[in-house]
């Protein structure tokens, strides 16, 4: 109930917000999964960033948690209703956004960031090629396992804060295809998806602890996920070793990086995502061709390079 009360309040702020919109530059709705996480948090700021470099008046919009799909859907109408030159919109599901995205896509251009969606209506995909960070993450965590263990042998599990995400599901695409094709020696003991929760994948991990002695690698396929593991793994009474490579990055996950509890993040642009989703959007409204797809990237940030110029600025994103 907490869920659909907050996505209420943020349809009710957008209808709010609608007469102040009636002016000459045009507006774009930019929909994240969920405005609390500093990962949405900094695709908001990419977006705002391009809204004023742009002359673009850029609508922050989103529920409060990445599984309400349902509030999701409710804040998409109130936006195609208010009659936006775009709209910018990362799926929180990929079968539950796919109707509605093609109801609202009747009405004004929509652009997807990070996910897609089970439709073909959606102008442009901006997103991190999901794929090949689940392969990063495969060869960073047999890397990992080979230098805790001087062998690349033994079980790994799997483990997602949700199931249906289609950015998570080829995560584990990815992850898959390399292990079974270079690291054939390793055994995916284990593939799990939680409901959303950390405490729900926490036990889940604790599970795998319980069960699997020869558990030498963990591959994290989102930030909800890594934490959760990372605190599991950090609680257990045994001294062997098991490695965790994650996607995502955020305060927590780079000091679980720093003190080797994680030994590998896979680092996306969510900066670069709401800006170019912004770019492309007003471009699309213009009529103007833009790419079907774009690959927004990702990096491997290991306590050697955390340091890097690079790697700082997509750790520390400037959210103003």
């Amino acid at each position: 109930m907490k869920k659909y009360v907050a996505a209420a309040a943020v349809l009710a702020g957008f209808a709010f917000g609608a007469p102040a919109m009636a002016q000459t530059k045009p507006t774009i709705a930019v929909i994240v999964k969920d405005t609390t996480s500093f990962y949405w948090k900094t695709v908001l700021a990419g977006a705002r960033k391009a809204g004023q470099d742009l002359g673009v008046n850029v609508v922050e919009l989103g529920a409060q948690s990445e599984s309400d799909a349902i509030g999701q859907i409710g804040i998409l109408e109130k936006a195609a209703a208010s009659d936006p030159a775009a709209i910018v919109i990362a799926p929180a599901q990929f079968a539950a956004l796919g109707k509605p995205i093609e109801e609202a896509a009747k009405k004004t251009k929509i652009v997807g960031i990070d996910s897609s969606a089970d439709t073909k209506a959606m102008t442009s995909l901006l997103a991190t090629d999901n794929v090949n960070a689940g392969r990063i993450a495969a060869d960073a965590l047999a890397v990992a396992i080979t230098k805790s263990y001087a062998d690349t042998e033994g079980d790994v599990a799997m483990i997602a804060a949700m199931p249906g995400v289609p950015s998570l599901d080829q995560r584990a695409e990815g992850f898959k295809e390399v292990i079974g094709a270079k690291y054939r020696a390793l055994n995916i003991a284990a593939d799990k998806a939680a409901d959303g929760e950390a405490p729900t994948v926490r036990e889940i991990m604790k599970g795998l602890i319980a069960e699997d002695r020869d558990l030498r690698g963990v591959f994290a396929s989102d930030p909800i996920a890594a934490e959760a593991v990372a605190h599991a793994v950090s609680e257990k009474h045994t001294d062997d070793l098991i490695n965790i490579v994650a996607v995502g990055s955020n305060e927590s996950l780079v000091k679980l990086l720093q003190s080797d509890v994680i030994v590998g993040l896979v680092v996306e642009d969510p900066f670069r995502m709401g800006y170019d989703g912004v770019k492309t959007a007003l471009a699309a409204s213009k009529g103007q061709p833009v790419p079907a797809n774009v690959d927004t990237g990702a990096i491997l940030v290991t306590k050697a390079n955390l340091g890097s110029a690079r790697v700082q600025e997509l750790l520390n994103p400037e959210i103003k």
